[in-house]
């Protein structure tokens, strides 16, 4: 499952503090029904969709801030249409499954990326996110189908990957943060 937020997530990379929000305000919703998972996340991060965009689109740097992503690579772009080829490790709990995906992102600046599997160890992997501005903020809201090619029991899955989602994405908006910092600083 953690595969459908290796697109888009971020691992908490060493030294970046979390945002004041914490963990509690990223709200995950997961359901396992014949071996699909489903996946809805919303949260705001206090930048603008471009600032958030910049880090949400950065496969090429994506290994520089997503722990356990061991390669990322864009390997075609046409237009708003970018092929994006992706290996690491996915943990739940004492498990560690490798994965590799190569998949088709439709970009459409700066509000909604789109992702596909086209091929990679899942048997399916559909992912959504959507930028929409809100107050001084953006609001993400990220939606993931996949079926994995391992099997878990249901309950202890959805514990895990509830937990990790949050995690992987408090780690994205960490680094979103600290890239507006930084350009702040300047």
């Amino acid at each position: 499952m953690r595969y459908l937020l290796i697109a888009l997530l971020a691992w908490y990379p060493p030294g970046v503090h979390a945002e004041p929000a914490a963990l509690h305000d990223i709200d995950v919703k997961v359901e396992i029904s014949d071996g699909e998972v489903h996946v809805d996340v919303s949260f705001l991060v206090q930048a603008t969709p471009a600032e958030v965009w910049a880090v949400i689109t950065d496969y090429d740097r994506a290994t520089e801030f997503i722990s356990d992503l061991h390669f990322s690579q864009i390997v075609s772009r046409s237009d708003d249409i970018i092929q994006v080829m992706q290996k690491g490790t996915v943990r739940v709990g004492p498990f560690a499954f490798p994965v590799e995906t190569l998949r088709e992102l439709q970009l459409t600046r700066p509000v909604e990326v789109r992702s596909r599997l086209i091929n990679g160890n899942m048997k399916k992997l559909v992912t959504t996110t959507r930028l929409a501005a809100e107050g001084t903020g953006t609001r993400i809201v990220h939606k993931a189908e996949s079926v994995p090619e391992f099997w878990l029991p249901p309950f202890i899955a959805k514990l895990f990957i509830t937990h990790e989602t949050r995690d992987k994405f408090q780690q994205l908006r960490n680094e979103i943060v600290r890239r507006k910092q930084a350009a702040e600083a300047r």
